[in-house]
C-alpha cells in the first residue's frame, strides 16, 4: 500500500508512543498528521481550575465529546486534502469511556475514592450503559468508513509519570485489549508493530511502502523536540489555571458521580 490515498490510524492507549510515532512518521514521509487536542488541553478550557480526578460523569462525557468533535473536524479536513496519518482514532474516545464504565470514573484514584464513586453512581449506570453503547455504534461506523488500515502499538513503555493522568495499569491494559477486540470486530485491517520508536516508524514505512523525505532518526529527533515544546506550553497554561481545592471541595468531588 502506498501513501497516495492512505488513511492510516495509529492505535494504542496511554503512553504507548502514539504521538511520537505519528509525528515522526509524518515528518519522515511528508504525509500530514491528524490529531485531536489532548484531553489535558481540552480540560484547561472546558473546566478551568479542575484536575481530572475532580471531574464528574457529565464533565467527563463533555470532555470526550469535545475531543471527538475535534478529531472528526481535523480528520475530515485531512482526508479532503489527501493521505493522512492519525494520532489515535475516533475509536479511542469511545474505548476510554467504555473502560471507565467498567473500572470506575477515576481508575487511578485511591481505593476508597473509587468505592464511593461506584456507590453513588449506581442510579446513573443504566443510562450510562445505553449512552456508551450508542456512542460505540457511531464511532465504530465512522471508523469502518474512514480508515484504510490501523497500526496498533502494544504496551511496551512505562506510563508517563506526568502527574495528570488519572489512570492505572489495569485501565491501560483494558483499553489496549478493547482497541484490538474492536478492530477484530470491525474487520478493519491492522498490524501490531512494537519495538523502539525507530523500529516502529521504520516498520510502518516498510510495511506500507511509504516514501521517505527525511531520514528516520532525524525525523524522530525533530518530533521529540516539537512534542516537548507543546507539552511545556500546556503545562504552563494548566498551572496558571490551577486552583487547589479545599478539603470540603475534595469531599464533594469524591461523593458525586
Amino acid at each position: 500500500m502506498h501513501g497516495e490515498q492512505l488513511a492510516l490510524a495509529v492505535s494504542g492507549t496511554y503512553s504507548s508512543g502514539k504521538t511520537t510515532t505519528t509525528e515522526a512518521l509524518s515528518i519522515a514521509t511528508g504525509i500530514p498528521r491528524s490529531d485531536a487536542l489532548t484531553a489535558r488541553e481540552i480540560l484547561v478550557d472546558l473546566v478551568p481550575g479542575k484536575q481530572f480526578q475532580q471531574l464528574n460523569a457529565g464533565e467527563l462525557l463533555a470532555l470526550g465529546l469535545r475531543r471527538l468533535e475535534e478529531r472528526i473536524h481535523t480528520e475530515a479536513r485531512a482526508s479532503a486534502s489527501g493521505p493522512f496519518v492519525s494520532d489515535g482514532s475516533v475509536l479511542h474516545e469511545w474505548v476510554y469511556g467504555e473502560a471507565r464504565m467498567r473500572l470506575g470514573l477515576n481508575p487511578g484514584a485511591p481505593l476508597m475514592h473509587r468505592a464511593v464513586k461506584r456507590i453513588v453512581g449506581i442510579p446513573a449506570k443504566p443510562f450510562m450503559r445505553r449512552y456508551m453503547d450508542a456512542y460505540g455504534t457511531v464511532t465504530k461506523a465512522r471508523a469502518k468508513r474512514l480508515y484504510d488500515v490501523f497500526v496498533h502499538l502494544p504496551l511496551e513503555f512505562q506510563m508517563d509519570a506526568d502527574g495528570h493522568r488519572p489512570v492505572s495499569e489495569k485501565y491501560r491494559t483494558l483499553c489496549d485489549r478493547l482497541l484490538v477486540e474492536t478492530l477484530d470486530e470491525l474487520a478493519i485491517p491492522y498490524h501490531v508493530i512494537g519495538g523502539t520508536i525507530r523500529q516502529r516508524v521504520s516498520g510502518i514505512v516498510d510495511l506500507l511502502g511509504l516514501p521517505l523525505v527525511m531520514p528516520v532518526d532525524e525525523a524522530i529527533e525533530l518530533a521529540r523536540r516539537r512534542i516537548e515544546a507543546s507539552k511545556e506550553m500546556v503545562a504552563q497554561k494548566q498551572i496558571a489555571n490551577l486552583v487547589e481545592p479545599s478539603v470540603w471541595r475534595r469531599i464533594r468531588y469524591a461523593t458525586r458521580y
